[in-house]
């Protein structure tokens, strides 16, 4: 059976041969904040394919592993199928109106000390725009497993800097990665949409 561990050994694995390929290195702020063997919903923006990558990478010295909520037609995907089916995933399928299996795989996870990882923009923001808007449902996840929210701000464009590189392999770049700081899922004082932007708001 591949455990947690093994899974995450695997992703970083992928992950360091993938920057190296392009010559970028992943720079983290704020992982003092964080628990290294906590579970948490841990919540990203989301601007390029390589975005799963640049997570691993900033939780390298963790030992943090998440299943990425990720959308079910991605699971025979050429490009990501493989990645979704092997390393570690809890699909949502958006069409249905029933989410019973959805928050049945994610509490399965939990119960094998798993984080969750979303991106709660729901989709790639290529536009390079600061942030789009959350999907409903997110903090849900949370209060409904009484999970810590990890908010995690990628600073870099990550889709400029992997065109950058795969243009010019030469060059040396970096992303720039900072964690926030954890959000009780009992905090109701604002949506998590808003707490998000107002911690980063200075980042973007």
């Amino acid at each position: 059976m591949t455990t947690n561990a093994d899974k995450k050994k695997l992703r970083l694995e992928y992950a360091v041969r993938l920057f190296s390929k392009l010559n970028i290195e992943i720079v983290v702020s704020g992982l003092d904040k964080v628990n290294p063997d906590g579970q948490y919903l841990l919540l990203s923006n989301h601007r390029s394919i390589i975005d799963p990558c640049v997570i691993e990478m900033a939780l390298k010295d963790t030992n943090i592993f998440g299943l990425w909520v990720a959308k079910k037609e991605l699971y025979n995907s050429f490009f990501f199928g493989k990645f979704v089916r092997n390393g570690g995933s809890i699909l949502l399928d958006r069409g249905s109106n029933k989410m019973n299996q959805f928050f049945k795989d994610i509490k399965q996870s939990l119960s094998n000390e798993a984080s969750i990882f979303i991106f709660p923009e729901g989709t790639r923001n290529v536009q390079g725009t600061d942030l789009t808007e959350f999907k409903k449902g997110t903090q849900l996840i949370a209060v409904k497993n009484k999970l810590q929210i990890l908010p995690v701000n990628i600073k870099t464009n990550s889709n400029t800097a992997l065109k950058t590189a795969i243009k010019n392999r030469d060059k040396k770049l970096c992303i720039e990665v900072e964690f926030g700081d954890v959000i009780d899922y009992k905090d109701r004082s604002m949506d998590l949409e808003q707490a998000y932007r107002k911690m980063f708001d200075k980042s973007n």
